[in-house]
């Protein structure tokens, strides 16, 4: 089933929007970025930088970055933790999942390994909002009546990622990701963007 799409996903108004929010960030974040940088590679060891190949808009293929978090090799291992998924088939997740090193539960609890994805911003892979990104083997195993997430780019925040109760059920992330998509503007982008802050107090 298709929905209306807001014409603000393809507007060069969304684009400006993302492109200086982006290099804001990055000039901003510098510091943060150094320290958080630093501690991946003191207690997780190089690379620094997770990077997984993603289904983005027309579902075309590009490389996500992410701050590591996990040991080296935690995809393969994925499987062997499927009795404890938290999340409706095919996402993963897992809240105390085995595989997080050093800093890298704090950084996925925070949502600071996402900060990398500033670059994916740049580079026009990704947009501030809209439905997050899917690895391909995930992406596979969606129905065609997710394909209107492919019409847009992926975003960093969605409302799915804002839900507390966004593992419930495989119809209510569609949902979420659905009512992303039907109605958005600036003011509501800065709103989104905005509710992210206070995650980790909800965490």
């Amino acid at each position: 089933m298709s929905i209306q799409i807001d014409p603000y996903y393809f507007s060069k108004k969304k684009r400006v929007f993302d492109l200086c929010l982006a290099i804001a960030l990055l000039i901003f974040l510098l510091p943060v970025t150094f320290v958080i940088s630093l501690s991946v590679l003191i207690t997780i060891g190089w690379p620094i930088i997770f990077i997984q190949k993603r289904i983005g808009q027309h579902k075309t293929v590009f490389s996500i970055f992410k701050f590591r978090t996990m040991y080296a090799g935690a995809d393969q291992d994925q499987k062997k933790l499927h009795q404890y998924n938290e999340s409706p088939f095919p996402a993963f997740k897992m809240s105390n999942d085995p595989r997080f090193v050093g800093v890298g539960k704090f950084l996925s609890k925070t949502g600071l390994d996402e900060l990398p994805q500033l670059i994916n911003i740049l580079k026009g892979d990704m947009s501030f909002i809209g439905p997050r990104p899917l690895p391909i083997k995930e992406a596979a195993k969606l129905t065609g009546s997710w394909d209107f997430r492919y019409e847009v780019r992926p975003g960093v925040i969605s409302y799915w990622a804002l839900s507390d109760k966004r593992h419930k059920s495989l119809r209510h992330w569609q949902r979420l990701e659905r009512e992303t998509l039907t109605e958005a503007n600036v003011i509501k982008d800065l709103k989104i963007l905005s509710q992210t802050f206070f995650i980790p107090l909800k965490a």
